[in-house]
């Protein structure tokens, strides 16, 4: 400050012809010395109060710079703001201040902790860490500017453990607890709102049972402090420092001072005597010498000499320029060659407040303005405690922090950062791992959002992103997939020519009709034997016909379904099954008739002749076919993709369209064939060729018995069993027809042909 000003007397620029005084104080971070130096600034250069308790009228201020602690200068601020006194603190960083109503007065070269604790919080989240501890000083720096940085830190989605304030004259209990608890909790990083003396009383008792390693994130107030770089606690420290700075002159000012010089101030009396073990009194009480004018302070090597880190100098150092710049302004005018300022003007404290707010100044480089709030540009340097070569530990800037620039892009770092270990790896500090695609985070209960547990997305149910709090489902015709991160289109699935089973009942259904063919080519070619005309060959021809159908309408069930196939399928079915019944129902009715015919005086042959054989088959086809054609017109069968079955995968089946045409087909097969059962059983005892009624009646026991337990099975079968279920009773009642009605025959005429005559035949009736 001494420096700037004499610099500043100096100058035939700024301020030419009038000289600045000051006058320093020291408020030792004590609200009650800063109030008293407060009121003896209103006063005067005097006592606030002297011995006749008169007020001094000397020396009138027209600004202060300080203090450098949040808490006396709002003590400060309050008190000669009343008067209009301006005030630029070089260190006080409280946001409260920031408040204009409050401190309409106040100025400061030195950012708000509003922008550091903002900067702290975007420092905590680039680096992935969620789960912090958080340790402040119990001041107003300390209070505020934790609060800014935990409301700026629940923004960005970063849980504290912990929370504990402490000041450098608490008890030892409360700053021994405060230490447990750092030992005890989890979180590895620790973010310290903090002045280097309440740090320093919390390291020492750290230092007394070491916790596990810690990385410590600074605030401005301790992170350049090199008394602080002793603790081995803090290595690997980052944190945010105001920028360094060069002014030029300040080594030489600061080295060019006598013990005469020195012995003039208190602080430089203690500095002196402690730097070179002397005394500056002549007459010293304590064991050490006088000093005799022999020192050198050149030879020092103490942070007094060390102007390599100049970072809350320069704040004092623009602050005494501002406010150098505003008197210049207010009592200073240009002329055609010269500046012209008058000396003995009284400067308006009301308008020289409103001077200051428009001052917009760089000197050595350095920017000097005020905003609104009389804050100037944020602007900080991101420096890390790295170990050297040698073993000292270095204060590296890193990176830095600008506020001016856009949304996104102030925080940047550009050199890799040695850590707590001593590495380059990046600790990880997290209450719960991050949870991986394909789960889903569940908060643990009691604890904050960071503490959850990954639990595994539902069946059905996907995450694609990391740390995703819910899984959505997959569209209805996608399923995800084995780790639930992705959905794929499900496997569309039918009884497909591709497969076993198809290829078994296609084999099958071939081998039926095939067998149908034989049969009939057998009885065609044996046509004129007994044993075929006795049982109404027509008949039995179309039967072999309709049961060629029959097997082969099975194959419509095979392969993707289709609008035509669906159709076809159980018109097909249908129709040829009712075709099929007709005639064995035919074959019934001519036993029950030529048993009839028998008898003395019966002529019902003459009313059941082949023609009325042929229309029975008919009509009762004919019955079917309507049916079929109604549900076809009204509500036909529709491929559909059956998405409830299975939910991993789609059964493309056919659709009945409606229930009431396919039950209708149904129960028209069955009701025929129950009536053709009844029938053959009344028949079966009656004396006929070749057991006729016989063979029928098991024939028909075997389709009833298909069919009645196909209902059930069909209706429970699920996905492609409901296809195969109904191939498997088309071909099981085919087969069973066929066997049990030509099987009999055929053998007699292929392996018993004495059999086949007519005298047998007519012996056996």
């Amino acid at each position: 400050m001494i420096f700037a000003i004499e610099e500043i007397n100096n100058s035939t620029e700024l301020l030419p012809g009038i000289r600045l005084g000051y006058q320093l104080y020291d408020s030792c971070a004590s609200v009650l010395m800063a109030s008293h130096i407060s009121f003896q600034i209103l006063n005067g250069q005097d006592p606030v109060f002297d011995s006749n308790s008169n007020c001094s009228h000397s020396g009138e201020v027209v600004a202060v710079v300080g203090d450098s602690g949040s808490t006396p200068s709002i003590s400060i601020s309050r008190i000669i703001g009343s008067f209009n006194i301006p005030m630029v603190s070089h260190f006080a960083t409280c946001a409260c201040l920031s408040n204009k109503q409050q401190f309409p007065t106040f100025f400061r070269t030195i950012p708000s902790d509003q922008f550091q604790a903002d900067a702290l919080a975007k420092l905590v989240k680039h680096f992935g860490w969620t789960w912090i501890g958080a340790v402040r000083s119990d001041s107003d720096y300390g209070n505020y500017g934790m609060k800014s940085f935990l409301a700026a830190a629940q923004r960005e989605g970063i849980c504290v453990e912990y929370s504990e304030s402490l000041y450098r004259t608490d008890s030892q209990n409360k700053i021994q607890r405060v230490a447990d608890v750092i030992r005890r909790s989890t979180a590895r990083i620790i973010v310290a709102f903090m002045e280097s003396g309440d740090l320093t009383v919390l390291l020492e008792e750290l230092a007394q049972e070491p916790p596990p390693p810690r990385q410590w994130i600074g605030s401005e107030g301790w992170i350049t402090d090199p008394q602080l770089m002793a603790y081995s606690l803090c290595a690997g420290a980052i944190g945010f420092a105001i920028q360094r700075s060069v002014i030029p002159g300040l080594r030489e000012f600061l080295l060019d001072l006598s013990p005469s010089e020195a012995a003039a101030s208190s602080v430089l009396t203690e500095f002196w005597e402690d730097a070179f073990n002397c005394s500056l009194a002549e007459i010293t009480k304590s064991d050490k010498r006088v000093c005799d004018g022999t020192e050198d302070i050149k030879t020092l090597n103490s942070p007094y000499t060390d102007t390599s880190q100049l970072r809350i100098t320069n704040m004092v150092y623009k602050a005494v320029y501002a406010i150098a710049h505003a008197i210049h302004n207010a009592v200073c005018h240009e002329t055609s060659f010269t500046t012209k300022c008058e000396k003995f003007i009284r400067v308006e404290l009301k308008q020289f407040i409103s001077v200051m707010k428009k001052i917009n100044i760089s000197h050595n480089g350095y920017p000097v303005s005020f905003d609104a709030n009389g804050d100037p540009v944020a602007f900080y340097e991101l420096v890390n405690w790295q170990k050297s070569e040698s073993g000292v530990i270095d204060l590296v800037t890193v990176g830095y922090y600008d506020a001016s620039l856009p949304k996104g892009q102030e925080f940047q770092i550009n050199r890799n950062i040695t850590w707590v270990d001593g590495g380059t790896q990046v600790p990880a500090s997290v209450c719960s791992e991050s949870c991986p695609p394909g789960t889903h985070k569940v908060l643990q209960k009691g604890k904050p959002i960071c503490c959850y547990d990954c639990i595994p997305c539902p069946e059905g149910e996907i995450s694609n992103t990391t740390d995703s709090p819910d899984c959505f489902p997959c569209p209805s015709e996608s399923w995800p997939n084995a780790q639930r991160d992705a959905c794929f289109p499900k496997p569309v699935e039918f009884l497909s020519y591709d497969e076993v089973l198809a290829i078994i009942l296609a084999a099958f259904s071939v081998s039926g009709a095939c067998l149908a063919i034989i049969t009939a080519a057998i009885f065609f070619h044996h046509r004129t034997t007994p044993i075929v005309r006795a049982n109404n060959s027509e008949l039995s021809f179309l039967l072999l016909f309709s049961l060629t159908l029959c097997f082969l309408c099975s194959l419509t069930f095979i392969g993707a379904p289709s609008d035509w196939s669906c159709m076809l399928r159980h018109t097909a079915f249908g129709v040829t099954f009712v075709l099929c019944i007709s005639c064995v129902l035919g074959k019934t009715v001519v036993v029950l008739m030529a048993f009839k015919a028998t008898l003395p005086g019966s002529n019902v042959m003459k009313w059941f002749g082949p023609p009325q054989q042929k229309m029975t088959v008919v009509f009762f086809t004919l019955v079917q076919i309507i049916i079929c054609t109604v549900w076809l017109l009204l509500s036909p069968p529709y491929p559909m993709k059956n998405l409830s079955t299975y939910k991993e995968k789609i059964i493309l089946e056919c659709a009945l369209g409606s229930a009431v045409g396919f039950w209708a087909v149904l129960g028209y097969i069955g009701l025929l064939a129950v009536f053709c059962f009844v029938l053959a059983v009344l028949a079966r005892k009656l004396p006929d060729n070749f057991n006729e009624a016989k063979l029928i009646t098991f024939s028909m026991l075997i389709f009833c018995a298909v069919w009645l337990t196909f209902i059930p099975a069909y209706v429970s079968s699920p996905g492609n069993f409901t296809v195969a279920v109904e191939i498997f009773a088309i071909l099981a009642s085919s087969f069973g027809l066929i066997l049990c009605i030509f099987a009999p025959k055929c053998f007699i005429i292929l392996f018993q042909p004495e059999k086949n005559s007519k005298k047998h035949v007519m012996n056996k009736n």
